[in-house]
Formats: C-alpha cells, structure tokens, sequence
C-alpha cells in the first residue's frame, strides 16, 4: 500500500484531530497517509499553551522531515527554542523533545521509511 494519489485540493477542509498521546492542545491535519508504514505528510498545531512533556522524549520507526510554518517551540531536552522557517531532517530512532510553546506553532511534517527501512 502506499499514500493516495492527490491533486491540488484545499487542506483546510481536512478536520483538525486530537494527536495520539496524553499532552493537550496537539491537533494534527492528515493530508495524505499510508496506514500501513505509518507514512504519512500533516500539519501538527500546537495551540498556545501546549507542553508536550506528558508523551516524554519521541522517536519514530520511520523519517520525519518537519518545517516551521508559524510559531516556536522550545525543547526541553536540548534547551533550544526553534522557529518559523527553520527545518529539521530526523532518522529512524532519533529522540527528540518534548516541546513547550507559549504562543503556539504550525509545522508541515512528513514521515517516510527510508531506504535501510524497505524490505
């Protein structure tokens, strides 16, 4: 199985979606996913206010590419604060956060299984 085939289509008729988890105020926007590799491309919304510290340190069995729409967050792990325009390229097993954010952020995310992950 792979991801739908899609054309240009307005994302803002997807419906926001509680993220899997215990933090409150993580919404994600799924616009195209195979629910079989876990592969997937979204809008992850933090609303203000959010602390991802319930859901502990992530990592993924596949990798994720994450853009900054909008917003900060800061990591609590590294102690670093990432904004609007910045990009991060994460491999399978990378730990990261959990994030806190005062005003909230919008991130485009994608999550694919790379090479060394196909069978």
């Amino acid at each position: 199985m792979s991801k739908p085939e899609y054309e240009f289509y307005d994302s803002t008729t997807v419906e926001w979606t509680k993220c899997e988890g215990r933090a409150e105020g993580l919404y994600e926007r799924i616009l195209a996913r195979d629910h079989e590799s876990g592969v997937v491309s979204r809008i992850l919304k933090f609303e203000p206010g959010t602390d991802t510290s319930p859901n502990g340190i992530l990592r993924h069995d596949v990798w994720e590419e994450v853009y900054i729409l909008e917003g900060y967050i800061h990591d609590l792990t590294l102690n670093k604060t990432f904004t609007k325009g910045m990009f991060a390229c994460r491999p399978p097993g990378m730990p990261h956060g959990p994030w806190i954010t005062d005003s909230g952020c919008l991130t485009f995310e994608v999550r694919y299984v790379g090479k060394e992950g196909r069978k």
